[in-house]
């Protein structure tokens, strides 16, 4: 079976041009190729160099995942579902909270999922099931800040003045008396509480980075706690009053409110993956000698038959038989006419037949068009940001080499004549002023700031990687139906008031988006209307007061008998031409006027892209026929326009315009949902499918277009704080280790130092950011109009 070459879909018709190298599947993947002049599918040798999880057999189901926070836990993960019989392959993504797994229907049911994923403190369901987590973890923490508080009450009341030599008879009570041993261990037991309860993830996350043999920053932390919590406990049953219950609470509850930001940053997105995965089709009536039978999706083999019915949905690509149905493919492709379908027509898996019936044969891989938008969707988007890779390869050195280090130091000031508690302290102080609060909550207290401040300019921010990956953007990629137009059709040009009222008398019984811009824009009059017809594809008949009316093309109305003068006919063939949907109206033996629809321009779309295309490329990709894209073809600040694009092509293309710069993806639908996950910035419409807000990185509230300029001025403020954060962590701990090796820091001193390190980077986060008082608005008053581009003309 022959591949397109751009997009990967089967091919069988192929088109092909001497001038553009490979096999295309449509005209648009052709025409994408030719422009960006790049038909080599990079991309796709690289990923063959390793394993494909899809060619595994078994079905595929998504598995949420509460408490992972690290590359580790993907690894732990994936090792213990493959070690569950039935289950075939698994792979967790920590940046979506999710899990991949293919599995053996015969031996595990989709709801027993959930417990092979759960345990060792992680919490699974599927991706429809209600998750609590975020209950839990603010539980943790109101739980360790109450005891974390009256641990450093007792300690600022009685142990630091005590430490600093102030006469015992001056304070509440003697820490070396009887109140204080009894003070002593009710510090150890509320200790005891933050440390295990609060910083249970903690300790789960090293846990598991030993047992997956990948050192993490959960391993360094929860030694520093632990062992400061463990050699005070240790003190206090020898009778010392010098314990260090303050490094380990300190230490707990600056890593995990860090963590509690990120996860309330992970969770801003909407349910994962969820609209994929409950639009299509689970089962399917598959055609047989006695009628049809009832069966599974993934049960269907190429070349079986089977029935799609008004209000069904296409279970799998495949080729229509026998039957006539208007399909509704705007989830998959983007078109905003339902599409007439009849025999010998490709079908897509997961389109909906609005109207009629059709049989289909199932195409040669029995697969669904929305299961390769979802497993694309899943492979770009558990990819890992920029920063958090840099995290992850510094634990990986970091936390031995901080382990070596306090042994080597401990060790070292045995050798030169300290004692065992001093030589001991020494390596904790080592442990506790390498623990990377600093670092662990660079990015999350900094992107929350980013958050907070894109939500006062109408933009909710759904994935911290914006913040992490983004640039100064290169070109704007913009899909067209939803984002630069509405979706909606409005009635553009007018039939006379006799042909309009007649339209609008058969156009009230239709349900398709013309039937809605007419009814919307004319008043239907008081008349009886009967033997009302609908012609999938072409329009709709009726009998109007006794007079048979016709709403359509002009193949519709020469069918059932009406002349169509070709004045009539030329006006249509000029309105198709420039993207907008046309109809005749007709009675009396001919047509007798037209009117025009078409797809409602966006308000304000002129000068985003004006304002955009000041200094970056602008791009518009659509679904949609090239005449439907003319008009922004026109506009001076369009570089370029790509149409017809196939819905797995999107993602191909926004990926090789990548090779220009940095890409923001700009969309709505669900088939655009690959593309804005592979974008280095995606923004969707407030209006979109969740999909499409579940794969971006910013949605626009307002469903303003004009707001979307303001993403790129945050994510640069933003991405500057990151930075700044990073930098001080990274330099805190080049000083501060030096120092505790050399046994010029105890523990305490070590603790307020980290404390401090962590602190300024909460300063640096939440104080105003840069830019705040000067974003950009897409509406004009304020941008100087664009540099002339030079740019052709478009035909008219």
């Amino acid at each position: 079976m022959t591949h397109c070459t751009l997009c990967d879909l089967p091919v069988d018709a192929p088109v092909t041009d001497d001038a553009v190298d490979g096999t295309f599947c449509c005209r648009g993947c052709l025409e994408v190729a030719r422009t960006l002049d790049d038909p080599a599918r990079q991309t796709r040798e690289d990923a063959d160099t390793g394993a494909d999880p899809d060619e595994v057999d078994g079905e595929t189901a998504f598995v949420s995942v509460d408490g992972m926070h690290c590359a580790t836990c993907e690894t732990f993960l994936e090792a213990r579902a493959t070690d569950h019989e039935g289950v075939e392959a698994a792979a967790a993504s920590y940046p979506t909270g999710t899990m991949r797994l293919t599995y053996d229907d015969a031996v595990l049911g989709e709801d027993d999922l959930p417990d092979v994923v759960a345990g060792t403190g992680y919490g699974a369901s599927l991706q429809t099931a209600e998750r609590d987590d975020e209950y839990e973890s603010e539980g943790r923490l109101i739980v360790g800040g109450f005891f974390g508080m009256m641990t450093m009450l007792w300690y600022v009341l009685f142990l630091y003045p005590a430490y600093l030599g102030v006469d015992p008879s001056l304070l509440l009570l003697d820490p070396n008396g009887t109140a204080g041993a009894y003070l002593l261990w009710n510090m150890a037991v509320m200790t005891g509480v933050v440390v295990g309860y609060t910083g249970w993830p903690m300790l789960r996350g090293a846990y598991v980075s030993l047992r997956a043999g990948r050192p993490n920053m959960d391993l360094l932390v929860a030694m520093a706690a632990a062992t400061a919590f463990l050699y005070s406990v240790v003190a206090v049953v020898l009778g010392h009053t010098e314990v260090y219950f303050d490094v380990a609470t300190v230490i707990v509850m600056a890593v995990s409110v860090g963590d509690y930001y990120q996860d309330r940053v992970r969770r801003a997105a909407l349910d994962r993956l969820t609209e994929f995965t409950t639009q299509r089709a689970d089962s399917a009536r598959r055609r047989t000698a006695d009628g049809h039978e009832e069966v599974a999706v993934s049960h269907l083999d190429p070349d079986d038959e089977v029935v799609v019915r008004s209000g069904d949905r296409v279970p799998v690509d495949g080729t229509v038989v026998e039957g006539d149905a208007a399909v509704d493919e705007s989830l998959v492709t983007g078109e905003s006419l339902a599409v007439r379908k009849t025999a010998g027509d490709e079908v897509i898996g997961g389109s909906l037949a609005t109207q009629g019936g059709v049989v289909v044969r199932v195409g040669p891989d029995a697969e669904s068009t929305v299961d390769r938008l979802t497993n694309l969707l899943w492979e770009v988007q558990s990819s890992r940001g920029g920063v958090q890779r840099l995290v992850d390869r510094v634990a990986a050195v970091f936390v031995p080499l901080v382990v070596v280090l306090a042994v080597i130091a401990t060790g070292a000031h045995l050798f030169v004549g300290a004692t065992p508690t001093d030589a001991m302290l020494t390596g904790l102080a080592v442990l506790v002023v390498s623990c990377p609060c600093a670092l662990g909550l660079a990015t999350p207290l900094a992107t929350a700031a980013g958050i907070r401040r894109a939500l006062d300019a109408g933009t909710v921010v759904t994935g911290d990687s914006v913040f992490e990956t983004a640039t100064d953007v290169d070109v704007v990629a913009f899909d067209k139906t939803g984002t630069l137009t509405t979706g909606e059709m409005e009635l553009l040009e007018r039939a006379d008031e006799d042909a309009m009222a007649r339209a609008a008398a058969v156009e009230r019984f239709a349900d398709h988006p013309v039937a809605a811009a007419v009814t919307d824009a004319t008043a239907v009059p008081d008349a009886e209307v009967t033997d009302f017809e609908q012609h999938p594809g072409r329009g709709v008949s009726a009998t109007v007061d006794g007079e048979r009316v016709a709403v359509g093309t002009p193949d519709l109305l020469e069918s059932l008998g009406l002349a169509v003068p070709d004045p009539l006919r030329e006006r249509c063939e000029r309105a198709a031409e420039n993207g907008r949907v046309p109809a005749l109206v007709g009675w009396d033996g001919a047509a007798q006027d037209a009117f025009v629809a078409g797809d409602r321009h966006r308000e304000g779309w002129e000068a985003v892209v004006s304002t955009l295309s000041r200094d970056r490329e602008v791009v518009v990709i659509t679904g949609d026929r090239p005449a439907a894209a003319t008009p922004f073809e026109r506009h001076e600040g369009v570089d370029e326009v790509f149409a017809g694009v196939p819905p797995e092509a999107k993602a191909e293309v926004v990926e090789r315009l990548r090779s220009r710069g940095t890409v923001a993806m700009v969309g709505d639908g669900s088939n655009d949902a690959p593309a804005l996950a592979t974008a280095d910035l995606g923004i969707a419409m407030a209006s979109g499918t969740s999909l499409a807000a579940d794969a971006a990185d910013a949605v626009v509230t307002s469903d303003d277009l004009r707001a979307a300029p303001d993403v790129f001025a945050v994510t640069a403020a933003t991405r500057s704080r990151v930075r700044q954060n990073l930098a001080w962590a990274f330099c805190y701990n080049a000083v501060a280790l030096p120092l505790a090796l050399l046994g010029l820091l105890n523990p305490l001193f070590a603790a307020l130092a980290m404390t401090a390190s962590s602190l300024l980077v909460v300063g640096n986060s939440t104080r105003t950011l840069a830019g705040d008082s000067s974003l950009a608005r897409a509406d004009g008053s304020d941008a100087d109009p664009p540099a002339p581009r030079n740019k052709p003309a478009a035909a008219d």
